[in-house]
């Protein structure tokens, strides 16, 4: 049992180490939401807290807004109101995975698109 229990970190450290930026906002929006569900409040405050602060508030107003609704969903975490703060959690990483599958989609039609160049040089 120790042992798995330790794979099971190995393996979850790993998956951090190689992920996207992107990747581990997901990351992190999954460990906010599994807390609200437990209604464990430690875990979800410090989730959303990393959120708010990874934020980049040189890319403008969208930041701004997002520091209001960590905020939000912080003042909810701490009144016991997991459910509200879910709510909004599970729509803003819906927003991000949206992101994430569009920058794949372009990945993918960039690779496509090198190839076939690629094949036209030859």
């Amino acid at each position: 049992p120790m042992m798995r229990g330790y794979q099971a970190q190995e393996y979850r450290r790993q998956a951090v180490m190689g992920a996207s930026p992107l990747r581990l906002v997901l990351m992190t929006y999954d460990v906010a939401l599994q807390a609200c569900e437990q209604r464990d409040f430690p875990r979800a405050a410090q989730a959303v807290g990393l959120l708010r602060d990874a934020l980049n508030f040189d890319a403008g107003e969208a930041a701004v807004g997002l520091f209001r609704l960590y905020q939000w969903c912080l003042d909810c975490l701490r009144s016991g109101e997991f459910e509200e703060a879910a709510k909004v959690l599970r729509e803003l990483r819906q927003a991000w995975a949206t992101v994430e599958a569009r920058q794949a989609a372009m990945a993918t039609v960039s690779v496509q698109s090198d190839l076939g160049q690629a094949g036209a040089a030859v």
